[in-house]
């Protein structure tokens, strides 16, 4: 089993926070782009539920799920029902630990495209990849836990 992961440092989670009104405007346009970005490997967009993608639905909800995070990067336990959800529907699909990787390489490109270098400064995808690492170990933790359940079912 993985360890917990270490804490967000403070300067961290106040760059996190204080990036939720561009999530807000533009949570959508990231998460689009993000997933044009990540569907150019093909065995990763098999994961995904193609519909949810045309019709806009899925990047809402990613759009949602990364703005929840950022205005509550600083009581995590505001997250666990959206935590609980999100592990239930990527073992669901299949979603493994070697997969995040790849998200991370189209999420935060996909910041600086639509925000632009002027706001996505290193300092602030420096931390929004600290923060994603940090949840995404929270999310690959309780995934295996629930895989190593199923199995032994």
């Amino acid at each position: 089993m993985p360890n917990a992961p270490q804490p967000l440092s403070p300067e961290t989670m106040a760059i996190v926070k204080a990036s939720a009104p561009a999530l807000q405007q533009h949570g959508v346009a990231i998460t689009t782009r993000m997933y044009e970005r990540l569907f150019e490997d093909e065995s990763i967009r098999s994961l995904f539920d193609i519909a949810a993608q045309d019709n806009g639905e899925q990047p809402r909800r990613l759009a949602a799920a990364i703005l929840g995070f950022a205005q509550n990067v600083d009581k995590l336990q505001n997250l666990t029902p959206a935590v609980q959800r999100m592990v239930a529907r990527h073992v669901e699909t299949g979603v493994k630990a070697e997969h995040y990787p790849a998200v991370a390489h189209a999420l935060l490109p996909a910041i600086r495209d639509v925000l632009g270098a002027d706001a996505a400064t290193d300092e602030l995808l420096g931390a929004w990849g600290e923060a994603y690492w940090f949840l995404a170990n929270i999310l690959i933790g309780k995934e295996n836990e629930l895989y190593a359940e199923m199995e032994a079912a």
